[in-house]
């Protein structure tokens, strides 16, 4: 390892409990929808420390909302300001995006809970509390390896471009909105929670809403009705078949590890009024993956053509199609190639720091990443501390050895992608 890589490991180290204090006061600013202004004025006061250009704003005008990948349940942004920051380099060296979201999921019942959600309680080498993971965890290690480049008197040729975002968890609006304002890069990196993975691809997902139509009778002759509950169990098996359609395909083997790479996911179904009466209306609401790879247009056209075909086996829905609805949440694929050099250098500092060779998949979520990707031009890789299954928990939490361990790898990656000046890379 070279010199100034060892110093700057060192200092990180060095920083843990600064690190944990940070992340704390981080945990204990409630970011929910609505309730992000306390936090992102933590993180633009740290980024104007560390020397950044800071820009705050809350979203809004003409070419974000018109944007054709705007999407949004808001109305307005009022009081959940973005917040960017831009640290110029000395020239000649590539730039670079680091993006977090500071949006955390409501806590949920307080009764699955053992620690107060908004806490910070430090035991065991874990800090607890909503965010912590999903990604509190992450936007911290992001900010740590700054310092150290800092506070090690690296000087950076490349820019740093840093996207502190509201809305991840509600399809990206935060995000997008950074792009509209030009904060864009030759690469991005985001430190979602993938459990010390590298994604260099992610599933993108749409969120769907299915309407089976059904005709009401009176219970006690029901066989004068037709069931749109029973007609929803056909809409069902359409959908598993197209889900297996769809996943028979995919042979890219970054998703070995992965038993359904893009799923189709029910998650609600509602129908019927009264027990004695026949249904007429079944409401199914779900979430259709589409991959790395593929247009998100093309991919609802499939979807769209599989529900409709059942108009050719099935009188009733040849008379009667069932309506489909896209509504909601969405979020884009993204796809880097696996040749890229941030992919590259990511893997070295990786198992410079680490001892052994990371794991290279592709994402079983989507992230901001596919909007960098897509309508930045900014290639997006997602690598962070923290595991998905705490993400969206009671009791989530996050192991500070990897959140160290992560801000020593970031570091070495920014070092290396916007290269440093020629005295320092002798070293």
């Amino acid at each position: 390892m070279k010199q100034k890589n060892k110093e700057v490991c060192r200092w990180i180290a060095g920083a843990r409990e600064d690190a944990v204090r940070f992340l704390q006061s981080m945990i204990r600013e409630p970011s929910t929808q609505m309730n992000e202004a306390g936090i992102q004025a933590m993180v633009a006061g740290k980024l104007e420390e560390l020397g950044f250009a800071v820009d705050v704003w809350e979203p809004g005008g003409e070419s974000l909302l018109n944007h054709a990948d705007f999407i949004s349940p808001r109305a307005s942004f009022r009081g959940s300001p973005n917040v960017a920051g831009v640290k110029k380099g000395r020239g000649g060296g590539r730039s670079l995006v680091l993006n977090g979201h500071v949006d955390v999921v409501p806590e949920g019942d307080l009764k699955d809970w053992t620690c107060d959600p908004y806490g910070g309680e430090y035991k065991n080498g874990k800090v607890y509390g909503r965010g912590a993971t999903d990604m509190k965890g992450g936007s911290s290690a992001l900010l740590l390896a700054v310092e150290a480049l800092k506070e090690c008197g690296v000087e950076l040729k490349g820019d740093l471009i840093f996207h502190s975002v509201i809305e991840e968890e509600s399809g990206g609006a935060g995000t997008l909105a950074a792009i509209v304002k030009g904060y864009t890069g030759d690469a991005a990196l985001i430190p979602e929670p993938t459990g010390m993975k590298i994604f260099p691809k992610q599933q993108g997902s749409v969120w769907f809403r299915l309407h089976v139509k059904g005709r009401s009778a009176h219970g006690g002759t029901r066989y004068e009705g037709v069931s749109a509950i029973e007609k929803s169990k056909r809409v069902l098996d359409v959908l598993s078949q197209l889900e297996r359609k769809r996943n028979e395909r995919i042979s890219d083997p970054l998703f070995d590890s992965i038993p359904i790479p893009v799923p189709i996911n029910v998650g609600v179904i509602e129908g019927g009024e009264w027990p004695s009466s026949v249904p007429d209306l079944v409401r199914i609401e779900g979430r259709f993956g589409i991959a790395p790879d593929e247009n998100i247009n093309e991919a609802k056209r499939e979807f769209v053509e599989a529900v409709a075909a059942l108009g050719m086996e099935d009188g009733w829905f040849a008379a009667h199609p069932v309506e489909v609805e896209w509504f909601g949440a969405r979020w884009l694929p993204g796809s880097v190639d696996t040749e890229h050099p941030l992919l590259g250098i990511l893997e070295n500092h990786f198992t410079e720091v680490m001892g052994e060779r990371p794991a290279v998949e592709a994402s079983p979520w989507g992230t901001d990443g596919g909007l960098l990707t897509a309508a930045g031009q900014t290639p997006t890789v997602v690598f962070g501390p923290g595991v998905t299954s705490m993400a969206h928990y009671a009791d989530e939490y996050i192991e500070v050895d990897k959140v160290i361990s992560c801000a020593q790898i970031i570091a070495l990656t920014i070092m290396d992608w916007c290269g440093r000046s020629e005295e320092e890379d002798k070293e």
